[in-house]
């Protein structure tokens, strides 16, 4: 009988061990996705507190730091911060749903053309009071607002550069996953137990 056979429970014992070997993988890979998402989350928080920074000095400055921008567009970025935060946190718990990610990318694209028209807005330096002849020399201007609004400008690239890194290596951790899950014969146990593809950055 075939349950006797000592080929049948060889095979059977192969496939098992194949079988488990295959589902670890796949539950690594899956995992792998999981704590990078958690580090480009880490740099997104930072980014975060970076513009609630911004809008705490234009609560105290408002007509100095983003002298050149209209409330529209300073009330766009502020709402972009906050479309951004939401995004994040659904992302946060689901990040293998196509969906939570594809809404957060979206959202910090909206986040950086918000930023880039609020600080492409403001305009350059005022020029420096004129010497009268014979006369004092005028007492140094105030900081203008292009000189203020560098030092963000300074630290949101900083978040950029650590925000790119981040976004690699979560796209790379998704690209091997949903490369396991596709590949025969590993592909039946993605079906089996529920494996989803997700979605890059």
């Amino acid at each position: 009988m075939l349950w006797s056979s000592p080929l049948f429970w060889i095979a059977f014992a192969v496939l098992l061990f194949w079988a488990l070997g295959a589902y670890n993988r796949l539950m690594r890979l899956r995992s792998a996705v999981v704590q990078s998402f958690g580090s480009f989350d880490a740099h997104m928080v930072r980014l975060v507190a970076l513009l609630g920074e911004l809008d705490a000095a234009l609560s105290v400055q408002p007509g100095r730091l983003l002298a050149g921008a209209s409330e529209q567009e300073v009330a766009a970025l502020q709402g972009a911060t906050t479309q951004l935060s939401a995004s994040l946190a659904v992302a946060r718990a689901r990040p293998l749903q196509p969906d939570a990610v594809a809404a957060l990318a979206a959202a910090r694209d909206v986040l950086q053309a918000r930023w880039l028209a609020a600080v492409g807005a403001v305009g350059t330096v005022p020029p420096a009071p004129a010497v009268p002849s014979g006369g004092p020399a005028p007492e140094a201007p105030l900081e203008p607002a292009v000189t203020a609004l560098s030092i963000w400008q300074i630290r949101w690239d900083e978040h950029q550069l650590q925000n790119a890194q981040a976004i690699r290596v979560f796209n790379d951790a998704v690209q091997h996953y949903n490369a396991a899950i596709a590949q025969f014969p590993a592909s039946l146990l993605a079906w089996v137990f529920g494996f989803k593809a997700a979605r890059a950055l």
